[in-house]
């Protein structure tokens, strides 16, 4: 591998830098047999804690598809082949979610989550996406304070006032603006399919089995809506709503929607009498005394040296409730909080923070896909007044999944519609869904099965949480899906998996 921190070609001029602005716009289902990249992969070690028999790569892609000549950028590949090259039908490439995640060391982190009969018939497939990590990478160049967890998502004030987003929101654009050169501005959902199409190439493969999670699974839809007759089997898991009017916009707005789905676990949780870490003596008693708490610490914050804020005010209580919520294991973050904030525990330790240089890159990721993708509203009175809304509708996420974020001054104008996930292409596409998804909500999944069609089959789970494939150990849930990727038996209808 060549260092992570790898720079444009040594060709990209000036000319080709303003070019980027009118970025490739090739029509679904319309690309070129052969994309362009530099061929096949020469496999060597990997660098890190990985899985003994993961192999990294690196794919020279273009910057603008459009000018294939051009620009040229590096993305990072990996794979773990399979040890029954007898049994082998293909690859599974694991997509990450986001956006912004790494996702060239998947391979090795879900290797003993992916049952053996999968890993028998695929070589897993892994990728740092365009931007991300040991590709090309990109930073906005923010503020150690910007990087904080309620400065990422756009907390309202205590009073419900936006003036204080409106200025961060402002200066994250301008900081990427400033500093996240071309390669910020190509970042997209149709570009991460366009170099997916270039690994599948590149590793030589006609077709390609995926599974993407999170954002993931709308990069996936989005590949295999523009490549359909590049696709095998393919397994979206915990769904985003695909409505080409919002994308990243809707996401934003689901997390309201997906927190009240959600909360009512933790709530029966946090009441459970055996519970080391009970709150409440019933789950009913649980949400107003989240909802007071909150209150009060925007009010009279509590020192938390260590965080980022260095302070447990109302907003760092909301967004750990936000995290806590992906997982149960994250249970308990959140009651040692509640528990902390009016003095019946000390303060537990600050959470461990990730290094300002990984953070930056994500960040960066995560605001280019979202800013790049579709034109968020410029009215900044109208995020005001759905803010106002929402905090009243939902209070548990305070009006924050409808304000305003960097993309509302974001300078650059989308280079290309968004994609309309159709139903036309091969009926070979499983959606695997939580019930009560904090991030992607059963509500958005249900869209994204109707875009669709008859292409797409769904299995729901019974269970809370984020991620569904091997997460929960739903024995049922679990089963179809790996019938699917095994046998490519998918279920002849949607299927519904009981609580184990």
């Amino acid at each position: 591998m060549s260092k992570p921190a790898r720079t444009i070609t040594a060709a990209l001029t000036a000319a080709a830098a303003l070019a980027v602005t009118a970025l490739s716009a090739v029509p679904a289902g319309a690309a070129d047999s052969q994309p362009p990249g530099t061929g096949r992969l020469a496999w060597t070690g990997c660098a890190g804690k990985v899985n003994r028999d993961q192999q990294c790569a690196d794919l020279t892609v273009p910057l603008d598809y459009r000018d294939p000549h051009g620009a040229q950028i590096t993305l990072a590949v990996s794979r773990i082949a399979t040890a029954k090259p007898g049994l082998r039908r293909g690859v599974l490439l694991i997509i990450p979610g986001g956006p912004g995640d790494n996702g060239l060391d998947r391979p090795s982190t879900r290797f003993d989550r992916i049952p053996e009969p999968v890993r028998d018939r695929y070589d897993l497939v892994g990728f740092d996406p365009r931007g991300v990590g040991r590709s090309t990478p990109i930073s906005c160049g923010l503020d150690h304070a910007d990087l904080a967890g309620v400065k990422l998502r756009p907390w309202p004030a205590a009073d419900g006032s936006v003036d204080e987003n409106v200025t961060t929101g402002r200066r994250f654009a301008e900081a990427c603006a400033r500093n996240g050169g071309p390669v910020l501005r190509s970042v997209s959902t149709a570009n991460e399919a366009r170099d997916i199409d270039s690994i599948r190439h590149a590793l030589g493969e006609r077709r390609l089995a995926a599974w993407g999670t999170s954002y993931g699974t709308y990069a996936g839809a989005v590949y295999a809506t523009m490549f359909p007759e590049r696709t095998d089997r393919i397994v979206l898991d915990s769904n985003d709503d695909p409505d080409p009017a919002r994308v990243g916009r809707g996401w934003l707005a689901a997390f309201g929607r997906g927190a009240e789905d959600r909360f009512p676990d933790f709530a029966t949780w946090a009441a459970a009498p055996d519970n080391p870490d009970r709150i409440a003596d019933t789950p009913e008693e649980v949400r107003p005394l989240f909802l007071d708490l909150a209150t009060r610490l925007d009010r009279t914050p509590i020192p938390w040296p260590g965080a980022n804020p260095a302070e447990l005010n109302g907003n760092v209580l909301r967004e750990t409730m936000m995290q806590a919520l992906y997982a149960d294991e994250r249970f308990p973050v959140l009651a040692r909080l509640m528990l902390a904030g009016p003095g019946r525990r000390p303060m537990p330790a600050a959470p461990a923070q990730q290094p300002d240089e990984v953070m930056q890159n994500h960040i960066a990721a995560s605001a280019a896909t979202l800013c790049n993708d579709v034109s968020w509203p410029t009215d900044l009175s109208g995020y005001a007044e759905a803010v106002a809304a929402d905090r009243a509708a939902r209070p548990l996420t305070a009006g924050m999944p409808v304000n305003a974020m960097p993309c509302a001054f974001w300078p650059y104008a989308p280079a290309e519609p968004p994609v309309r996930v159709t139903d036309r292409g091969p009926a070979n596409v499983l959606l695997a869904q939580n019930l009560r998804d904090v991030a992607t909500p059963y509500s958005g999944a249900l869209k994204l099965r109707s875009a669709f069609g008859d292409r797409a089959r769904m299995v729901t789970v019974d269970s809370g949480g984020h991620d569904v494939y091997r997460a929960h150990g739903n024995a049922c849930g679990d089963r179809v899906v790996t019938d699917y990727l095994v046998t490519g038996r998918r279920p002849a209808r949607d299927v519904f998996c009981p609580a184990d």
